[in-house]
């Protein structure tokens, strides 16, 4: 296990910016590089909200898990892309509720995954947090090595939680949601954020992230963002404002999500 650390701790490359790193920084986090905090700060330059909208997508995770968790009754979670650990972590949320909760992450990321084998951990005897080594673009190989720890009969819920921006295409962007959620059973449920095209200041914001040689983040349209939640039914209040899901007195921010069940 230290030899495998040390190699993956080996593909970090400090000196440039890193989108994991980068999202870190705008949460308050120490887990990144000069280079990201770089990045970091030419965007919220021209857009100030970044920091706030990183903020609340941890805000809008908490809500989601914790209604899934309870009222819902989802106790498998498959978290695709889930980025360095930070406070209130989906198995933390889910098995403070249900202490038999399963959560499988995903990411592929070299720090990510040091981090994760180093931080998430169990908080509860009875659950199970495990951790995959996968790429959304692949998610035929994600569903499958999840199958380990999953029990694929029984409703899951698969979350994308602000990453498929990075994927330029929609159309593959659509094709990735839409294969996870053809391997899971009725009753499971989807829940996605990204980033959207509701303003200029978060589309300059955009484009100078792409100027400091990160990895450039595509603003969906809200209709592009409603599409991806076709054949699935809406839990209230549908596709709104991350940080006004399950928070009327939340602000407004140029990040929009849902949470819906497959019937």
């Amino acid at each position: 296990m230290n030899h495998e650390r040390s190699d993956l701790a080996a593909k970090i490359q400090p000196d440039v910016p890193h989108a994991a790193r980068i999202w870190n920084y705008w949460m308050g986090g120490k887990d990144n590089f000069e280079a990201d905090r770089a990045a970091g700060d030419a965007v919220a330059q021209v857009y100030p909200d970044i920091v706030k909208m990183a903020v609340q997508s941890r805000g809008f995770l908490v809500r989601a898990v914790s209604h899934l968790a309870g009222e819902a009754g989802i106790s498998q979670f498959l978290d695709i892309g889930t980025g360095l650990p930070t406070m209130q972590n989906t198995h933390e949320v889910a098995q403070s509720i249900n202490a038999a909760a399963r959560i499988v992450y995903v990411d592929n990321d070299p720090l990510v995954l040091v981090h994760a084998r180093a931080l998430l951990r169990n908080t509860t005897p009875e659950g199970v947090t495990a951790y995959v080594d996968g790429d959304y673009h692949e998610p035929e190989l994600i569903v499958s090595d999840a199958h380990n720890v999953l029990d694929f009969t029984k409703p899951i819920a698969v979350m994308f939680m602000g990453v498929l921006g990075y994927v330029e295409d929609f159309e593959l962007m659509r094709s990735i949601v839409s294969r996870v959620m053809d391997s899971v059973p009725s009753g499971s449920y989807l829940v996605l954020w990204d980033g959207t095209a509701t303003g200029e200041a978060v589309a300059e914001g955009s484009d100078k992230l792409a100027e400091s040689g990160a990895v450039p983040y595509y603003l969906r349209s809200l209709d592009e963002m409603a599409s991806c939640f076709e054949g699935l039914e809406m839990v209230e209040p549908g596709l709104a404002p991350i940080s006004q899901w399950h928070d009327e007195a939340g602000p407004f921010i140029d990040a929009h999500g849902a949470v819906a069940r497959k019937p």
